[in-house]
C-alpha cells in the first residue's frame, strides 16, 4: 500500500516511516501561526485523515465526493499517531469503524 503526507508546511513527504510521521505530526498539532494549519496523511485508496493544532481530526475521501466525510474533535496526539499508523497500513476499514461526527 502507498500512501503520503503533507506536512504543515504544504511539503509532501511520500511513505514516511513511523519516526518522521511522528515528527510531523508533532510539529502540525504544535503549530499556531502557518499557511497550512493540519497535517495530513493519504492512503491510495484516496481517504485521508487531517490533524489540526487543538484536537480537530478529519476523516475523508479526497477522491469521491460522496463518500461520507466526518470529524473528531479533541484527539489525543497518540490516538492521531495510531489512526494514521492503520491508515499508512490500509486498515481503512479500522478507522471508518470509529464514530465520526457527520455533517448535517
Amino acid at each position: 500500500m502507498t500512501y503520503f503526507m503533507y506536512d504543515v508546511h504544504g511539503n509532501a513527504v511520500d511513505e514516511p516511516d513511523a519516526d518522521t510521521v511522528r515528527r510531523l505530526v508533532q510539529e502540525g498539532l504544535a503549530a499556531t501561526d502557518t499557511d497550512n494549519p493540519d497535517v495530513s496523511l493519504t492512503h491510495e485508496s484516496g481517504w485521508s485523515l487531517s490533524a489540526f493544532a487543538g484536537g480537530l481530526l478529519l476523516w475523508e475521501n479526497v477522491e469521491d465526493e460522496t463518500a461520507a466525510a466526518g470529524s473528531l474533535d479533541k484527539v489525543a496526539e497518540e490516538e492521531v499517531l495510531r489512526l494514521f499508523a492503520l491508515l499508512s497500513g490500509g486498515e481503512v476499514e479500522k478507522v471508518a469503524e470509529l464514530d465520526w461526527q457527520r455533517a448535517a
